[in-house]
């Protein structure tokens, strides 16, 4: 598995995030199944319900690319104009996204280790 790479690519896109409120500056990249990677960055709105998180960012590009089968995502975050330095781990919201498309042994790469969606999100909504 190529994590560092991953790592790289979502430290390289959370240097576009668009982030005027919170100054919390949050990136992602997205490993698809066969090989692609999609990235994509935090992007609030002065309606803040309406921003979007780095990690939707990241799926939402890759569903409309096609893409529905994924191996791992890489996320980081700190304050604009610092460097990650501490795990950014995604939120609820972000988790069910993830949830939609992956199974319990999605590995989520945050700065201190990797996680599998299975312990982050033990229990999913799913319309059963």
């Amino acid at each position: 598995m190529m994590y560092h790479a991953l790592m790289q690519a979502a430290e390289r896109v959370r240097r576009k995030a668009y982030c005027e409120y919170s100054h919390f500056a949050v990136g992602a990249a997205l490993l698809a199944e066969n090989g692609t990677i999609y990235t994509g960055c935090n992007v609030e709105n002065a309606s803040y319900s309406l921003g979007c998180c780095a990690e939707r960012v990241a799926f939402f590009k890759a569903v409309s690319d096609g893409q529905r089968n994924f191996q791992a995502i890489a996320i980081c975050g700190a304050p604009e104009g610092e460097e990650p330095s501490k795990p950014c781990p995604p939120c609820g919201a972000c988790r069910q996204v993830m949830a939609q498309f992956c199974g319990d042994d999605f590995e989520v790469v945050l700065s201190d280790r990797i996680h599998l969606l299975g312990a982050l999100l033990p229990t999913r909504f799913k319309l059963e």
